[in-house]
């Protein structure tokens, strides 16, 4: 029996353990410790953001950022369907409405022409989903948002280390949040970032984090003792996976250029293709993608599903992705009823390869044979 090549596979760079022992060595393994610090200031510098916070989850990040701009009940938030379900949760569990938007048919995003048309007044805020890192098209967003007086926080969960027009993902909205979970380009398990845009928002923002109180002034000798000043919960990561996101950051530069080497050579494999048999991903010439996703559009949802059980049989791991969110058991139950066309058809007909930094050249070269095999016979 061949090996398995999974989906996704953990990957450490070298100095991962050596920073939780040094975690321990300090004695402060909980919440804004050294590693949370090198972390915020790394980031905030690397990508020239104004305000970075690390939070326990790209989840947390975005309930973090729905409290912070007061998002509460009869107020109605824009966003995609075709987004992981913390996108809505942030909003539903405020007691407001996400509103659906459909999505483009070139970079899955948001179609940004249709936003417009779904403000109400009501809307609060919009909520651009940067798809397998590549950005939704930002200038129109922020213009309407300008225009409405409304809030945008990006979900560039999948996003870091990628660009729109010279400017990172995360950094062009009022708020932006990133993930760090086990799948992403830059991991420490379970992880995530807020990313504060507008100085308006700073303070309370380490507020929030820390349970509503002030505490972290009082790290900082700005008050003789802290207390509970606003609403908030517990959005601090141990400092443990703070080391661990050390060491993946030191090695970002490498692991971008792996990920693009693995995806140019899918692209490259793929292309040969029709587009009438096989859809590749479309980056616009204003993005710089991060390669978080390289992924296949295919012909309908029973082509996609046989290339799913042709590629287990050769024994390598293939996934579809988003379950549209209005078309969900939730939504049909709390949720106004949408016609989102484009988005149905595409979520049937993609389907994920893997890509990751240990994957091999010989491994690749399987996943690219078995593919082009089923798409030829096919």
């Amino acid at each position: 029996m061949i090996d398995r090549i999974p989906f996704n596979r953990q990957n450490l760079y070298g100095p991962e353990l050596k920073y939780i022992e040094d975690a321990y060595l300090k004695n402060k393994v909980s919440g804004d410790g050294f590693y949370t610090h090198w972390c915020q200031s790394f980031i905030e510098e690397k990508f020239g953001l104004e305000k970075v916070l690390l939070t326990t989850s790209g989840t947390h990040a975005l309930e973090m950022a729905m409290l912070l701009i007061d998002i509460g009940p009869g107020d109605e938030v824009i966003m995609p369907s075709y987004t992981f379900v913390s996108t809505a949760n942030a909003v539903v569990l405020r007691g407001a409405k996400p509103v659906f938007v459909d999505i483009r048919p070139d970079t899955q995003n948001i179609d940004e022409r249709l936003i417009e048309q779904a403000i109400t007044n009501y809307t609060k805020a919009i909520m651009p989903v940067h798809y397998a890192g590549v950005s939704c098209e930002m200038d129109t967003i922020m213009d309407i948002a300008q225009r409405h007086e409304l809030w945008v926080v990006e979900d560039a969960a999948q996003g870091i280390n990628a660009q729109y027009k010279d400017k990172y993902l995360g950094g062009i909205g009022h708020l932006g949040c990133y993930s760090f979970h086990e799948t992403k380009n830059i991991s420490m398990g379970e992880g995530g970032a807020l990313i504060i845009n507008d100085p308006c928002l700073k303070a309370r923002a380490e507020i929030i984090r820390e349970k509503g109180t002030n505490r972290s002034k009082f790290y900082r000798g700005e008050v003789d003792k802290y207390s509970w000043v606003d609403i908030g919960s517990s959005f601090l990561p141990s400092d443990i996976n703070a080391a661990v996101l050390k060491a993946q950051l030191e090695y970002l530069d490498e692991i971008q250029l792996k990920r693009n080497e693995l995806y140019q050579r899918y692209h490259k494999a793929f292309s040969e293709f029709d587009k009438n048999i096989v859809t590749l991903p479309i980056v616009p010439n204003s993005t710089i993608s991060n390669a978080h996703m390289f992924y296949l559009l295919l012909e309908s949802s029973e082509q996609r599903d046989s290339f799913i059980s042709h590629m287990k049989s050769k024994n390598i791991l293939v996934v579809f992705h988003y379950v549209p969110l209005h078309t969900s058991n939730f939504a049909h139950q709390h949720l106004d009823s949408y016609h989102l066309p484009r988005t149905v058809e595409n979520a049937q007909k993609l389907v994920r390869l893997p890509i990751f930094f240990s994957l091999t050249h010989g491994e690749q070269q399987r996943v690219i044979d078995a593919a082009q095999l089923f798409l030829t016979n096919n």
